[in-house]
């Protein structure tokens, strides 16, 4: 078994071995700022590449202590446009960002040596998916929140923006790619085809957000969506991040009926960010209690990795873990 085959293997021995729905980690950034890291730039959470990488690994260490089996590189923002803006070389961007890998690997490996030699140990060796966030996270406007990137922005223009970087994370050796917060079908047709074009061999994920509960920020059905990702093997799973978690349960039953492969969500906490000020707007919020709640009943219709976005704590996924390990 070679390549994506091998990939999708371990994903589905993950799940497995996790009683049939996997945790994916936490809010990265928020964790961040807990910790003292001042992100607001739109370089965001990929800042601490270049700052603080020691708090990067830190953080992804209480992520996989809470119980996490899938860690999320802190890539998302991390555009070789976004830090050549920032006086950086390409070669420079392009260390940065397999730097995002290379501490979530060793994070990773860290912890599973010491808990493979504990007798009686119950954690599952984690798998490390790259983040590549949307066209829109780059931009830094809420964009990826709407959907709307103009009309000067073709299926040609997205792929050229996503192409390197893809190639550069790839090359980093991470065992998943997480497309996050895609707002629209053209987007998710731009990661199919470059996945097609650059023969990528390691499964993907591809997250829209949804602001109705609905359909994609662009107003698009997810059924226009999701018709284009079925069409590939090269993505192992497809669901929503960022999104409010009372849309998520609607969403999964939605996604079922829609497509065959892996659904994963992890919802953001229920506040909402003003991408224009830059801030979070109080409002209706989701605790520990409420994800630990509803996590049983995502995976009761359907999902497979259940993890955390924005807001979310190792506490919230601590919560999840907890209540998935004791029902499955």
């Amino acid at each position: 078994m070679v390549g994506i085959e091998r990939g999708k293997a371990l994903l589905d021995d993950l799940i497995e071995k996790a009683g049939g729905c996997a945790v994916v980690d936490g809010g990265f950034a928020t964790q961040l700022e807990r910790h003292g890291a001042s992100i607001n730039d739109p370089l965001w959470s990929a800042l601490c590449l270049i700052k603080d990488p020691d708090l990067i690994k830190r953080v992804h260490l209480e992520y996989l202590v809470a119980g996490a089996n899938v860690l999320i590189t802190s890539s998302y923002q991390a555009t070789l446009p976004g830090f050549l803006s920032r006086g950086f070389s390409t070669e420079e961007g392009e260390l940065l960002l397999k730097k995002s890998v290379k501490l979530a690997v060793e994070a990773r490996d860290k912890f599973w040596d010491a808990k493979r030699r504990t007798p009686g140990n119950s954690h599952n060796r984690a798998l490390v998916a790259a983040s590549i966030g949307s066209y829109g996270a780059y931009l830094a406007d809420g964009s990826e929140y709407s959907g709307c990137y103009g009309p000067h922005v073709s299926i040609d223009k997205l792929k050229d923006f996503h192409r390197r970087r893809l190639q550069v994370l790839v090359e980093a050796g991470p065992d998943l790619l997480a497309f996050e917060t895609i707002p629209n079908k053209l987007e998710a047709q731009a990661c199919v085809e470059l996945l097609e074009e650059e023969n990528v061999q390691i499964p993907s994920w591809i997250c829209f957000s949804s602001v109705d509960g609905e359909n994609a920020p662009s107003g698009e059905s997810f059924k226009e969506c999701l018709t284009i990702i079925n069409k590939s093997n090269k993505v192992a799973a497809v669901g929503i991040n960022c999104a409010p978690p009372h849309f998520i349960q609607s969403l999964i039953q939605k996604f079922k009926e829609l497509t065959g492969k892996i659904i994963v969500v992890y919802p953001n906490s229920g506040e909402i960010w003003d991408g224009i000020a830059k801030r979070w707007l109080p409002s209706k919020c989701f605790d520990d209690d409420k994800f630990e709640f509803f996590a049983t009943r995502w995976r009761d219709s359907g999902a497979k990795l259940i993890g955390g976005c924005c807001r979310t704590t190792p506490s919230t996924i601590r919560a999840i873990s907890r209540v998935l390990k004791n029902d499955s």
